[in-house]
């Protein structure tokens, strides 16, 4: 259980740093356009898509509580030890978005796709926690019985 629990931690960390040092550079005012995308600077003061926006400074503390019951579910219900690096990387993520909003007043969300249609803003920390969740589901499918 302890090998289980340094892959978690190293996991959360890495995603939670490299996440925050990469926002930290759109932070400091870079921007890049092309036809397609836009890195660009976007306060995100809801969840996906804007949702929930209205929730103002609750919405930290909904999803702080949120990742602490997710957290206690998978420890006391024995997931740790299957899924410990994809849940690292999806607590590492969902933690880097939340202190955004502890730091900034909203996500630091930065590309935007608008080739042929327009579409959310979003991150890196986005991307790992829709790439954790697949990972789980394909690891939950193989699962050896």
């Amino acid at each position: 259980m302890i090998k289980s629990w340094v892959i978690f931690i190293l996991a959360m960390a890495g995603i939670y740093l490299i996440d925050q040092n990469v926002k930290a550079i759109f932070l400091a005012g870079w921007h890049w356009e092309s036809r397609c995308i836009s890195l660009s600077l976007v306060f995100n003061k809801g969840v996906a898509f804007s949702m929930f926006a209205f929730l103002g400074p609750w919405l930290k503390w909904i999803q702080l509580t949120l990742l602490a019951g997710v957290l206690g579910y998978i420890v006391h219900g024995g997931y740790l030890k299957r899924y410990a690096f994809p849940l690292g990387i999806l607590f590492g993520a969902g933690l880097s978005n939340v202190a955004d909003r502890f730091m900034h007043g909203g996500v630091v969300d930065y590309v935007h796709w608008h080739c042929g249609f327009d579409f959310a803003v979003f991150n890196l920390a986005d991307v790992m926690i829709d790439l954790s969740i697949a990972s789980i589901l394909i690891m939950s499918y193989f699962k050896k019985k």
